[in-house]
């Protein structure tokens, strides 16, 4: 019986894919998550005339998405390009997921890590983050710092820093970035803990500034904006990254094959200028990395968390 299940998945791996492949994008179009999911869809279809569709599944924060692959057929013809929020936060800020990343999914390839970038008013008083969490030093919970909502990478960053620097300021949640660029740029809040692509046309338009990014070595589309690190909070780190998954069950061979294919995309040049372009690393590697970084940050960001006492019910 073992050997003839080997053999089928053998067998299908050898075919696949026979039919288009859905590939579910738990937000909505025009996002980071979104680019990478296109810029990897259409190297597949150009080259290796797989069909691909993408699929937008927007809603709870990314978890309706990844539920309804989840929940799929295990044949390898349905993915979600997951992200650190939907994968290793949501579990713990939650109070009841539909889904649990280990055991339902099944990693097939890292895609690309991008870091934050800490925003202010081009007319702001601060011209470095020194500077910012000096003054919030003096004056606990007087500044004010805004997010794309509670829970989020940005949000639970911006609080992994405060502990680190010893600092306290207030916390506003926005419903995405648009409302919040607009209220930074008019004065409402201090700051803005912000991806790089959301703050990249503003910063170089002069309409804001860049204090600096939170990975551990600088952004290649911001080199001049030092790291948080180099800023004074040594070895802070915090990255948005996103991959590839399947349904659990779904067959070695398959998964092989998938991984194979993401990683040749991942290594096209007009891919990588893709994503970088949007202030990504690429990535790629094996399901095995994939799984051993899901693992890790599963309980780094879920303590993240709870010492944030971030909760939703």
């Amino acid at each position: 019986m073992l050997g003839l299940c080997l053999a089928l998945g053998t067998a299908h791996a050898a075919t696949f894919p026979d039919k288009p492949v859905r590939l579910v994008v738990p937000f909505p179009a025009g996002g980071g998550t979104d680019i990478i999911a296109r810029a990897v869809g259409q190297h597949l279809s150009e080259t290796q005339k797989w069909t691909v569709v993408v699929d937008n599944k927007p809603g709870a924060g990314g978890n309706l998405g990844v539920d309804a692959v989840a929940k799929a057929p295990a044949d390898g013809y349905t993915l979600v390009l997951g992200q650190t929020s939907n994968l290793a936060i949501n579990p713990t800020l939650y109070a009841k997921l539909p889904y649990d990343p280990l055991k339902d999914l099944k990693p097939v390839v890292l895609a690309a890590t991008a870091p934050l970038v800490i925003v202010v008013p081009m007319d702001s008083k601060f011209t470095s983050l020194d500077a910012l969490l000096t003054a919030a030093r003096k004056a606990p919970d007087r500044l004010v710092f805004g997010t794309p909502g509670n829970g989020t990478v940005a949000h639970l960053a911006a609080e992994q820093m405060q502990k680190a620097a010893g600092v306290r300021m207030q916390h506003v949640p926005y419903k995405g970035s648009a409302q919040a660029l607009t209220d930074l740029m008019g004065g409402q809040i201090d700051a803005y803990v912000s991806s790089v692509p959301t703050a990249l046309s503003h910063l170089k338009g002069g309409r804001m500034r860049a204090l600096a990014v939170t990975s551990l070595k600088r952004s290649t589309q911001l080199p001049q904006v030092p790291t948080v690190a180099e800023s004074g909070l040594k070895g802070f780190e915090a990255n948005t990254w996103f991959g590839f998954l399947a349904p659990a069950g779904t067959p070695a061979p398959v998964l092989d094959s998938l991984n194979k294919a993401i990683n040749g995309a991942l290594k096209a040049p007009s891919v990588r200028e893709r994503l970088m372009g949007e202030g990504g690393e690429v990535l790629g590697g094996s399901q095995a990395e994939f799984t051993a970084l899901l693992k890790t940050d599963l309980q780094r960001w879920g303590q993240i968390v709870r010492d944030a006492g971030a909760r939703i019910d």
